[in-house]
């Protein structure tokens, strides 16, 4: 007898996971219905900024999978319909077609929640006003550009200065407009320790782009055309065309709340390795709606990244057509660019080794992405943690030129095989001048992370 999946939400965990288990078990066995309330599915989020600045020509570039070639896979993709509500009771969920207004039940055998995230928008005067974009979906990306198009102004403001912000601060410099950053941090991307946030804040005001730190937004100003005027804090009034929030996201986990469904700090659902949800033996989750293991501080966080949710997909979609997967937990890999600047962290910053009780040393160093005699060899910083008393390496930061950010996957892997600074001295990594000098960055940080934690005892 033929089992219903149930799959709310149609990007990259929600239609990973119904492929994945379409590919195990066939439509006799296995019926998939999908609904995604918006109207584009299997896309990446990650690249809206390079599509908003240009580099990417297209939008139906960063479209992995139509709905059309879903369907042709034999999963029921329903567009444009948002599920209202969950009957974990009744193995069911309430459903609305936002095109023609028709509501109805669908009855599960298994459900997978992946319902992603949303842009963190403020409760503030005017926030709503037009001209006014939070920036996490296609339809977001396409609601943006429509308003650069019709905008005759190039002054833009972009709220806050993680992932996000900078990523959208270098589009809106890309399309020719004078860009104000006002972040409520001591400095830009707070994912950094504040001194390599420093140098972020540095590079992009080399940029053009004015940086306002410390300052928190208190309100937007209406214009006479009932368009976004200005941004306003307690201190100063920004001239504003066109407003981007890039203030980070929540989970989107208001359907889990109302359903009773296990959530964490954050508020993402919690689940266990096989992205299970807790308690729950039919239903799982996963992608930026979910909190996942941080193997290194030993704690569930919320990270919102189409890698995770990809993987998740995967994992969940094995579990789901009768295979075993088991998603482990993260490091905390990110890397991003603004312009040509690139910047990467891994592992944990200063302040998330404190709140996880651990002592520890800090090493900085200064170093270059090819040998120093190379043409074309750009400067880098690197930042390293390690443990007081082990020497395990605990964190990773890099901001420079090109060439900067991926060497941070070499830390990545160190941090998930627990590795000490000292063992990370010895790794056997590729040199040649065109690429690195005799010691790679990575290798030079750690060096001197030895000789800190050596002298701390």
């Amino acid at each position: 007898m033929s089992e219903r999946l149930v799959v709310i939400g149609a990007d990259a965990a929600g239609m990973s996971a119904a492929s994945q288990a379409r590919r195990l078990k066939d439509r006799a066995a296995l019926e998939i219905v999908a609904f995604e309330r918006g109207g584009f599915s299997s896309y990446s989020a990650c690249g809206i900024p390079y599509w908003v600045g240009g580099q990417v020509a297209e939008r139906d570039e960063l479209i992995a999978r139509t709905p059309e070639e879903h369907r042709e896979r034999d999963i029921d993709l329903r567009m444009r319909t948002e599920v209202t509500e969950l009957d974990v009771p009744g193995k069911r969920v309430h459903a609305r077609d936002l095109v023609s207004g028709e509501t109805y039940w669908t009855a599960y055998d298994k459900l997978v929640i992946a319902t992603g995230a949303r842009p963190v928008r403020p409760d503030l005067p005017g926030i709503d006003t037009p001209g006014v974009h939070g920036v996490q979906t296609l339809d977001d990306g396409q609601a943006l550009l429509d308003t650069l198009a019709a905008t005759e102004g190039h002054r833009a403001v972009v709220v806050g200065a993680g992932y996000i912000g900078v990523e959208m601060a270098e589009a809106l410099v890309q399309r020719g407009y004078r860009v104000t950053v006002v972040n409520r941090g001591q400095e830009p991307m707070s994912t950094l320790d504040p001194d390599m946030g420093r140098l972020v804040h540095e590079a992009m005001s080399g940029l053009g782009i004015e940086m306002v730190d410390d300052a928190e937004v208190t309100g937007v100003v209406e214009g006479d055309d009932k368009r976004v005027r200005a941004v306003v804090t307690a201190d100063a009034e920004y001239p504003a065309d066109v407003v981007v929030l890039g203030m980070g996201v929540r989970p989107a986990t208001d359907l889990a709340r109302a359903a009773g469904l296990p959530l964490g700090t954050s508020g993402g659902l919690l689940t266990d390795v096989s992205m299970r949800v807790r308690g729950h033996d039919d239903i799982w989750a996963g992608g930026d709606c979910v909190e996942v293991r941080d193997l290194v501080a030993g704690r569930e966080r919320h990270i919102a990244l189409g890698t995770h949710a990809n993987k998740h997909g995967q994992v969940i979609g094995s579990n789901v057509g009768g295979d075993y997967a088991t998603f482990p937990g993260v490091v905390g890999t990110a890397v991003s660019k603004v312009c040509d600047l690139e910047i990467a962290r891994t592992g944990l910053r200063e302040k998330d080794a404190t709140a996880a009780g651990l002592q520890y040393v800090t090493a900085t160093i200064e170093s270059t992405s090819r040998a120093g005699y190379f043409p074309g060899a750009a400067t880098m910083t690197v930042k390293m943690l390690a443990e007081r008393r082990t020497g395990r390496l605990l964190g990773v930061q890099i901001v420079g030129r090109e060439g900067a950010a991926k060497r941070v996957d070499v830390a990545a892997v160190a941090l998930t095989a627990r590795m000490t600074v000292d063992q990370l001295t010895a790794l056997d990594l590729g040199y040649a001048p065109p690429f690195s000098p005799v010691w790679d960055p990575v290798l030079v940080a750690a060096r001197k992370a030895v000789t800190a934690v050596r002298k701390a005892g």
